[in-house]
């Protein structure tokens, strides 16, 4: 390969997946290069086909299922698709590296983070535990996980959804690849730790001659990280150029309809006489910390330290701040999912002293749709049956046909195909498997939800939708939500009041309008700043 050769070449690439007999096509014919120091963005709807794209690319579709009609994939000029499979073992982890969507599902839970990164540094070469560690010390430091060194022996469920994707940014860099490829990489990350990490991927980049392969839903990060962008709509590239061209004039229907796409709206107005549904007085969630031989309590992390809180009929109350403030734990300490202190009342009535049993009659009308939804959906289970399982718990009562009408029409309520009810997640988009979360959610027809971050996964044109259909839900059933979310824009949308916390505590709350209008606090000033103009962030007020 000479040198002004590109490292990636994608020539006329399709995908095709088999089912029941029938193949439909996932890509369809497409076409890139990708050169040494370059970053090209592949992005569009969920669905799109630029997973797929980056899956087939170093074959992780799974041989049984997916085949690939025509088309190559030359990685410095070897067809990784007809490569062996000895050949792809010694690119991926070293040359090629992969960040997956969702980190929680990517990382083995019974495994410590050292243990994971050091097995890669090992599998390819670097003799001596000490000497791995050292780099495990290094890497975890460069993504920006604080205290490292403590960090290391931490297992995946101790960290937070921001820390676990960094843990699996620091896996991909630590062999330092020539082609890096980013799926959704900063999808779970808040805004500031997402301007890090961009700008720690270009440092890398410039300083290794990395090439990245970056697909994403955010137009706003492909305009600070990208130099060409392709953009994809039903497993076909409908443009591609340089982002600033692309973005500046762009010539597709399709691409002008993804950069208008916004939340938009107005959350519901404040109305301080709706009946409360659910409050928190004092709520705290301190975890101990045990050391020694005798694993002796010797201090506490404080997820949640002494957090009031008041979520009202028909109103929504957005949740705000970095990955590991506390935000899911308080959601999860207010729907008694978790041990915590202080005093809960739902509907006036306390429950914080209540048992699992007397919960249970309780949970229909206190539902969760969790920030990682194929973590959340179990794989050996059709949707038909993911969404119909709490009717099963709950309403005993209800015959198959009853279950199968609520849950088509839930599936309806949430943008899917009720056709599609009998299929499984891994057949699903990102996206679509977060509204089946959705869905399995609102069947029970709820009156208290905790959002914890259900858009995340989805592109910008489907979060505006599925904005427009929650809020459309609340209005008609008077729901009350706690929306937790890194993205402003969308709690912008949504929230009638707001909560800023970090480090457990509540920075800054009241009215959502006048805290986005003139916040106070320095700390959520600067929040604003990193969400709404990445490069304004002052890190030194969020890191200090």
């Amino acid at each position: 390969m000479s040198d002004n050769s590109p490292l990636l070449s994608v020539r006329d690439l399709s995908v095709a997946f088999s089912q029941a007999g029938k193949s439909f096509t996932a890509v369809d014919r497409v076409s890139f290069d990708l050169a040494r120091g370059r970053t090209l963005a592949l992005v569009g709807e969920s669905g799109s086909g630029k997973s797929v794209t980056a899956l087939a690319i170093v074959r992780l579709l799974g041989a049984t299922s997916a085949t690939f009609p025509t088309g190559e994939a030359l990685y410095k000029g070897q067809d990784l698709l007809r490569a062996g499979e000895d050949e792809l073992r010694k690119a991926r982890g070293a040359e090629i590296t992969m960040v997956f969507q969702e980190p929680m599902t990517s990382l083995n839970p019974l495994h410590t983070i050292e243990k994971q990164i050091g097995e890669i540094l090992e599998l390819h070469g670097m003799a001596g535990a000490d000497a791995r560690r050292a780099r495990v010390v290094e890497l975890l430091d460069e993504v920006g996980i604080p205290d490292p060194a403590s960090r290391i022996g931490a297992w995946p469920h101790q960290l937070s959804g921001g820390q676990r994707q960094r843990v699996m940014i620091a896996m991909a860099l630590a062999n330092r690849p020539d082609l890096f490829i980013a799926d959704e990489p900063t999808t779970a990350l808040d805004v500031t730790v997402q301007a890090q990490i961009l700008k720690l991927l270009k440092e890398l980049q410039q300083k290794y001659g990395m090439a990245m392969l970056f697909i994403t839903h955010d137009l706003g990060i492909v305009r600070k990280i990208a130099d060409d962008v392709c953009v994809m709509q039903r497993g076909k590239i409908v443009e591609a150029g340089p982002t600033a061209r692309v973005f500046d004039a762009p010539r597709h229907p399709y691409t002008r309809a993804l950069l208008a796409a916004e939340p938009k709206g107005d959350p519901p107005a404040p109305d301080a006489a709706a009946r409360p549904v659910v409050t928190g007085d004092n709520i705290r969630v301190w975890f101990p910390i045990k050391r020694g031989f005798l694993r002796r309590t010797v201090g506490h992390v404080k997820a949640v330290d002494g957090v009031d809180i008041v979520v009202r009929e028909g109103q929504t109350v957005g949740v705000v701040g970095e990955s590991g403030s506390g935000k899911t734990t308080l959601g999860l300490a207010l729907l008694r999912l978790i041990r915590s202190e202080g005093a809960i009342a739902y509907l006036g009535k306390p429950i914080d002293a209540l048992g699992s049993k007397a919960m249970r009659p309780l949970r229909r009308e206190m539902q969760i749709v969790f920030q990682d939804p194929y973590g959340s959906l179990s794989p050996r289970m059709s949707v038909a049956e993911i969404v119909e399982e709490g009717l099963l718990v709950q309403n005993r009562g209800l015959g198959a046909r009853e279950r199968r009408e609520i849950v088509a029409r839930a599936l309806a309520d949430t943008g899917l195909d009720p056709a599609a009810m009998d299929r499984y997640p891994h057949e699903f988009s990102g996206g679509q498997r977060q509204r089946i979360a959705i869905a399995r959610a609102m069947a029970l027809e709820p009156r208290f939800v905790v959002l914890d971050e259900p858009t995340s996964a989805l592109d910008m044109s489907v979060q505006a939708q599925i904005v427009d259909l929650l809020r459309d839900l609340q209005r008609r059933r008077n729901l009350a939500y706690m929306f937790i979310s890194h993205d402003l824009r969308v709690v912008r949308a949504l929230a009638t009041d707001l909560i800023v916390m970090r480090g457990g505590k509540v920075v800054e709350s009241g009215p959502a309008r006048d805290i986005f209008a003139a916040p106070s606090s320095d700390y959520t000033k600067a929040l604003f700043a990193a969400a709404f103009n990445i490069e304004a962030a002052p890190a030194d007020v969020i890191h200090q």
